[in-house]
């Protein structure tokens, strides 16, 4: 696995069940990171979050107030987001198609299943340092594009054109 230095990167923790919030906390700093902030729920999240500019955001999906879904359509809104291209870890039991689908679709840059693993979580983290993702405002949608993968060859009728391409690189 990648050794990814973490240790001045700002995480924030988004979870209303105490103990997972104590777990993804210590695993984080087991990691090298050094400032972590919690909420415990998504309007806790959400203020801070605008006030202190996290580089990773980790949300649990089921919340009081703000689910983790609203959270992140909130988080990638660009013209009132502090920052809209914050990588955002989606952690949640619930692990069918549709909910993987509706997470990917708010703008959740990584999806990772409870219970979680030290090294699921680190491979998480350190994808969205090693390997940030560019930015797609399409439509309704501005979040992560969902092609994680570049194929040069292809050729079929929703090829983006490198000129007309609204994508980004996610700030670093």
């Amino acid at each position: 696995m990648i050794k990814v230095d973490l240790s001045q990167l700002r995480f924030l923790i988004v979870e209303d069940n105490a103990h997972m919030r104590r777990v993804v906390r210590t695993l984080i700093n087991s990691f090298g990171a050094r400032e972590v902030t919690e909420a415990e729920d998504g309007a806790a999240g959400l203020e801070l979050f605008q006030t202190n500019s996290p580089d990773i955001v980790i949300t649990d999906w089921f919340m009081p107030i703000f689910s983790g879904i609203e959270l992140t359509r909130m988080m990638r809104h660009p013209e009132t987001s502090a920052n809209p291209t914050v990588p955002i870890i989606m952690l949640t039991g619930h692990s069918e198609k549709r909910k993987v689908m509706e997470a990917r679709d708010a703008g959740v840059t990584e999806f990772l299943c409870k219970p979680i693993s030290a090294n699921a979580l680190y491979a998480r983290v350190a994808n969205c340092v090693v390997n940030p993702r560019y930015f797609v405002k399409a439509g309704g949608f501005f979040g992560p594009d969902r092609r994680r993968f570049s194929n040069p060859s292809y050729k079929g009728a929703e090829r983006r054109s490198s000129e007309a391409s609204s994508a980004q690189k996610m700030a670093g």
